[in-house]
């Protein structure tokens, strides 16, 4: 079964960092899977955070996160890692891990719809 284990969301204060994780099981990321970090926030919809394709580090994010967020993989661990420096309120989401089979980095991040396999999330609360 394919799964994917999204961790590391807490409770940090505005301008604090946090690091989320996102390990897969059930395929290899050789098998040309991307893998994206979405959030959704109390009463809005679910939008893209960050893209990567494992198999060459092709990475792309959202304008509202660009700059403050680094996306990284470590394959031999089948995992995904989301960098988060620079917090801001407004951040704080339910985020979720996901993957897609065959999709460019700019698709996963501006398309929620592709998604092969969802994780269940983890909470980031960023504190004023």
């Amino acid at each position: 079964d394919v799964q994917l284990q999204a961790s590391g969301g807490g409770l940090v204060q505005a301008g604090g960092s946090l690091r989320l994780s996102c390990a897969a099981s059930g395929f290899s990321f050789d098998d040309n899977y991307a893998i994206g970090w979405y959030r959704q926030a109390p009463g809005l919809e679910r939008e893209g955070v960050a893209g990567i394709t494992p198999i060459d580090g092709t990475a792309y994010y959202a304008d509202s996160v660009k700059g403050r967020f680094t996306i990284s993989r470590d394959n031999a661990k089948n995992t995904v890692f989301l960098q988060m420096n620079s917090l801001k309120p407004e951040d704080t989401a339910v985020y979720y891990c996901a993957a897609g089979k065959g999709l460019h980095p700019v698709v996963v991040v501006t398309s929620t719809g592709g998604m092969d396999y969802w994780g269940k999330g983890t909470q980031v609360t960023v504190s004023s």
